[in-house]
């Protein structure tokens, strides 16, 4: 059985002809499919807003095996607050770097082979000056927490990530569910996390039915926790984990669940099972079914096309400068 997968964060833009250019020219991404809706998600996709709004998945090829960004544009509001929460994503490209000093994009070095730039809205992004990999370029994300143990011991415990590193000078922890992933990397902030309206969303994939073996003498342990039910196969026993187990798991240890276990459905695509959690530090995490999403997550050839149609279409800007009046601000 696949194992759980790291899919993409969700970022809130509020100028998508910028946003497109800085990850189709400057990064390089392409467009996988592109998404426009009447009224909010009921997973609150887009965040707390009922209006039109529109869905653009960009990465370096189909979500099945690269890290992608999700970029939630909502009509009429024109920019994000920022908080401390998002501290930046780092993918290795020597491409995009050229790229970036050719139009002009700002960099920052930071470090060997290492420049500091920001989409538009002010996310920063660290690009690594190397030849891009021919697996996903996208290495991590990291997230500010105000308590790293605590937030690791949630990140392992409940949600099965392994530590990969941990760094003590620097107060981060490297996390995973694969050497081929992206990974997630926790920094402490020595201090309250602040979302800001730009708070964003890391989004993961669980099997239906994922079969865990292990080896007779850790069923005990397991068992006195009471979170398993038992089947046994020679000197293994197993447990399936499902995706309403997960559920089940935050309410049992009285952790928050932003969006108990609902279904969204696409029209003429997949229907697709998802539960929203928060960290301790109010972190959205998304968990989807990973069989349908891998249907719904089909690279669409038509995506940049439908992109660049929507915006040719979205006259918001020009009306609200006919009007002498400006986008709102959340």
């Amino acid at each position: 059985m696949s194992l759980r997968r790291a899919l993409h964060f969700v970022f809130k833009v509020g100028d998508r002809t910028k946003t497109a250019k800085f990850y189709r020219d400057v990064l390089g991404m392409k467009i996988l499919r592109h998404e426009e809706f009447e009224e909010g998600c009921k997973a609150t996709c887009n965040g707390p807003y009922d209006g039109k709004w529109s869905k653009t998945m960009v990465g370096f090829g189909p979500e099945d095996d690269h890290f992608v960004a999700e970029l939630t544009y909502n009509y009429g509001v024109g920019g994000y607050q920022l908080g401390n929460d998002f501290l930046g994503l780092t993918l290795q490209s020597s491409q995009a770097v050229s790229n970036a000093k050719r139009l002009g994009w700002p960099l920052t070095e930071v470090g060997e082979a290492l420049y500091l730039t920001q989409a538009p809205g002010g996310y920063p992004f660290y690009l690594v000056d190397k030849e891009q990999p021919p697996s996903d370029p996208v290495q991590k994300v990291c997230l500010g927490v105000s308590d790293l143990q605590r937030s690791t011991n949630y990140w392992t415990t409940l949600l099965g990530m392994k530590v990969v590193e941990k760094n003590e000078e620097k107060k981060t922890v490297l996390l995973g569910f694969a050497d081929t992933q992206c990974k997630l990397e926790l920094h402490d902030n020595s201090g309250t996390v602040d979302h800001g309206t730009a708070f964003g969303r890391i989004a993961f994939s669980c099997p239906r039915e994922q079969v865990k073996y292990y080896l007779m003498d850790t069923f005990l342990c397991l068992l006195m926790l009471k979170k398993i039910t038992p089947h046994f196969h020679g000197k293994y026993f197993y447990y399936i984990v499902q995706l309403p187990d997960l559920e089940a798991l935050m309410k049992k240890e009285n952790q928050k669940i932003l969006t108990p276990l609902v279904s969204l459905d696409t029209p003429g695509k997949a229907t697709v099972e998802v539960v929203i959690l928060a960290d301790p530090d109010g972190h959205e995490i998304c968990f989807v079914g990973d069989e349908a999403f891998r249907q719904l997550s089909m690279v669409d050839p038509k995506g940049n096309e439908l992109l660049d149609e929507a915006m040719a279409a979205d006259k918001s800007d020009e009306w609200f400068a006919k009007h002498n009046r400006q986008k709102a601000a959340a």
